[in-house]
């Protein structure tokens, strides 16, 4: 039987994320699988794999929003920005210097768009060579900040019992967002030294923590032969885009490679969306519903002009 969709698993601790798409790989016995968003190794949580026909909608998915839980440890700094690194600052004086209501209040004033300077230890290309293949040959290069938006912080806890205050708190942020940098920044904003130590995603997109098979209840679903009923279709992972339903000659044209003329209703169906929203509409056609492909809207000539076709495309 063919397999086509998203694989949402729950990544477990000390596998990188290409190591869970080797293992997909082997227990599934195909080699069509893409990820859809690096995690650390140390980090766990919500990573969907996209199969066979599904890896033409990986982009698509990395770019949704992505949702953390993270514990952010005060008074500690590393050349990671996590625990895994060297220890370069370490304050013992942060509990009389902060309190945890302030700490709180630091970490919400992050809401919104915000600069952030990507870290050395991450797959960051500058002039073609990953920042992490620098950062391990102790060279450190000039980043440039790039733009990312924290949609919404929820402080969870604060700890000041322990040798390092800490504070829990859950982030909804946009594709590029560095969880281990945000805990760095928010650690600055207090002038006191911050590390991330613990992180984990509990969603992308609509996909969660209940979406999701471990490794091991994936090769229990191959075994029985019952994996297809818990494979996510490429038509969901679409929804969040402006969507229109094509007629059958619509189709046509769009798997020809045509431009496709809309409808008054078609039209109306894609203009609430924001313009900058219509480089990318997804189209549906078909009873049960299908995804004809990934559109874009050419305003001067009011017609729809393909980015993907999946249709046509071969298991």
């Amino acid at each position: 039987m063919t397999l086509d969709g998203i694989l949402p698993i729950w990544k477990p601790k000390g596998y990188t994320s290409h190591d869970v798409v080797a293992k997909a790989r082997r227990i599934l016995k195909i080699k069509r699988i893409g990820h859809t968003g690096t995690l650390d190794p140390m980090v766990t949580g919500v990573l969907p794999l996209c199969i066979g026909k599904a890896t033409r909608v990986v982009e698509y998915i990395q770019d949704l929003p992505k949702e953390y839980e993270a514990c952010l440890w005060f008074g500690l700094s590393t050349d990671t920005e996590d625990l895994s690194g060297t220890t370069i600052d370490k304050d013992d004086t942060v509990k009389e210097r902060i309190t945890p209501e302030a700490a709180a209040d630091a970490v919400r004033s992050f809401v919104g768009q915000i600069e952030q300077i990507p870290p050395m230890y991450s797959a960051v290309k500058v002039d073609g060579k990953r920042l992490y293949d620098l950062a391990r040959q102790g060279i450190e290069v000039e980043r440039k900040s790039r733009t990312v938006t924290i949609y919404r912080i929820e402080v969870l806890e604060t700890d000041w019992s322990g040798e390092y205050p800490t504070i829990r708190f859950r982030a909804l942020c946009s594709k590029g967002t560095y969880i281990r940098t945000l805990c760095a920044d928010i650690g600055k904003s207090l002038g006191v030294p911050a590390v991330m130590g613990e992180l984990v995603r509990t969603s992308t997109g609509s996909l969660t923590p209940s979406s999701c098979l471990t490794l091991e209840e994936l090769q229990e679903l191959v075994d029985g032969g019952d994996l297809a009923s818990r494979l996510v279709p490429i038509e969901e992972a679409l929804r969040h885009l402006p969507n229109v339903r094509l007629s059958e000659e619509q189709t046509l044209r769009a798997k020809q490679g045509q431009r496709v003329r809309l409808n008054l209703e078609q039209y109306h169906s894609i203009q609430s969306a924001a313009p900058e929203q219509l480089s990318r509409i997804a189209g549906f056609s078909g009873s049960p519903e299908r995804a004809v492909g990934v559109f874009e809207w050419n305003p001067d000539m009011q017609v729809l002009q393909a980015v993907k076709i999946f249709s046509q495309e071969p298991s």
